[in-house]
């Protein structure tokens, strides 16, 4: 059997417990197509796998392929496959770890078609971010013209489309993001926007009835002092929140699913203008596990992309 490239987490650790390895070659399961990777998205969760924080929500056995999102063409396609081809370029997320490796299998039903216009890297940045900044946005409940919204992380991949949506959607959109990005954050339709490297947001705002805590640690802590009576934080940052929320505050833990269906629509948006998506540093295949520590160190604008042919 063949074999190809693979990031892969030996042990719980540090940035020296990512390696670039060699594994097996994966087939097409029933349901599957096998994917010819040609670009995968850098987020948070590598290295928070990575570092064991979430071991309890997430277990695994080591050694394992990180990665949660890609784009690529499909190279094979599974027992019972109709909808895909060989051929097809697609994206998505597999619902699982394995994404940085040149081929993965992929349940057909979390794939999408890239659009023509779109590159493999653009593609690649969407399928995580743009999904779970849409869910995460309406797992509390439906959004309302004028519910006051505090996004924590704005301007990073997962806060840069949630500003999109809550901005579309009519609310008023508060924003946390460095003073340098402030600029960046507002042209996405945020209304207010704190530099919480100058100020602390809660000495600003009040009355939020829906934070979306892209952050955790200490920006968890102090979000509970900024909600309405009402109002309630989606975390994707902290698994412990329901067990962290004062007397009388409402917490939820998000944790996004693959939705191939609003992956499209996200995809035609970014197409045809609709939709900002901002690729901020394309990277090399060897260089994702500086991609992944990077991504933990310094404050995100956007997405950081592997392209896997460079």
């Amino acid at each position: 059997m063949n074999n190809v490239r693979a990031v892969l987490l030996t042990e719980y650790g540090g940035s020296d417990a990512v390696t670039i390895s060699s594994v097996a070659a994966p087939l097409a399961g029933a349901g599957q197509v096998l994917v010819r990777v040609h670009a995968a998205g850098v987020n948070g969760l590598d290295w928070k796998v990575r570092e064991g924080y979430v071991r309890d929500a997430f277990p695994l056995q080591l050694p394992t392929v990180l990665g949660i999102e890609l784009a690529g063409v499909v190279e094979a396609v599974g027992p019972g496959v109709t909808r895909l081809r060989k051929g097809d370029r697609v994206m998505g997320a597999p619902g699982a770890l394995g994404a940085y490796a040149d081929l993965v299998a992929v349940s057909a039903a979390n794939l999408a078609t890239v659009p023509g216009s779109m590159s493999f890297v653009e593609a690649a940045a969407l399928p995580v971010a743009a999904v779970a900044a849409w869910q995460s946005l309406h797992f509390a409940g439906p959004i309302r013209a004028g519910q006051r919204i505090l996004i924590q992380g704005a301007a990073g991949g997962l806060g840069g489309f949630a500003v999109q949506y809550a901005h579309q959607a009519g609310a008023e959109v508060f924003a946390t993001a460095l003073g340098s990005h402030a600029d960046y954050v507002r042209s996405l339709g945020a209304d207010h926007v704190i530099a919480y490297d100058q100020q602390k947001f809660e000495a600003s705002v009040s009355s939020i009835d829906l934070v979306l805590d892209y952050v955790g640690g200490d920006v968890l802590t102090r979000s509970w002092s900024v909600l309405s009576a009402d109002g309630v934080v989606v975390s994707t940052a902290s698994p412990d929140i329901l067990a962290s929320a004062p007397a009388g505050r409402r917490g939820l833990w998000f944790v996004n699913t693959p939705d191939a269906a609003r992956l499209q629509e996200i995809a035609d948006d970014v197409a045809h203008g609709r939709l900002q998506s901002k690729v901020d540093a394309v990277v090399r295949f060897d260089e994702l596990p500086t991609a992944i520590e990077r991504n933990r160190t310094q404050p995100q604008v956007g997405k950081t992309v592997a392209n896997f042919f460079l």
